[in-house]
C-alpha cells in the first residue's frame, strides 16, 4: 500500500503539464529525467548556467515532437518551466529572410 501511494504521489508531482501551461512540476532531477526519457523518449539538447544556483535544459522527442524546459537547482530539485509540442528546428541563419531577427 505505501509503494502504491508512493507512486501515485511521484506521479502527481512530476507529471508534464501540456501546452506550456503555467503549471510548476517539481521532483528531484533523477526523477524528472527518468519521466522525461522513458515516459515522452525526450533527450537532453542542450542547456546552460542561468546563475550559480540555477542549471536550464531543453530536453526534445525527435519521434513525437515533444520538448521540455527543465530547471534544476543547487539542491538538486528540478522543475519543468515550459512543455508543447511541435517542435521545429531553427532556420540556418544564412537562410533567414531580411528582417527577422535571426
Amino acid at each position: 500500500m505505501r509503494a502504491i501511494l508512493k507512486s501515485l504521489c511521484l506521479c502527481a508531482i512530476i507529471s508534464i503539464p501540456s501546452g506550456g501551461s503555467a503549471q510548476q512540476s517539481c521532483a528531484t532531477r533523477d526523477i524528472v529525467v527518468e519521466r522525461l526519457s522513458t515516459g515522452y523518449g525526450e533527450n537532453f539538447v542542450g542547456g546552460g548556467l542561468q546563475s550559480e544556483t540555477k542549471i536550464f535544459e531543453v530536453w526534445f522527442s525527435e519521434d513525437k515532437g515533444t520538448w521540455t524546459i527543465l530547471m534544476t537547482k543547487s539542491d538538486g530539485t528540478s522543475c519543468i518551466m515550459a512543455s508543447g509540442t511541435n517542435w521545429r528546428e531553427a532556420i540556418p541563419s544564412d537562410k533567414v529572410p531580411a528582417g527577422i531577427p535571426g
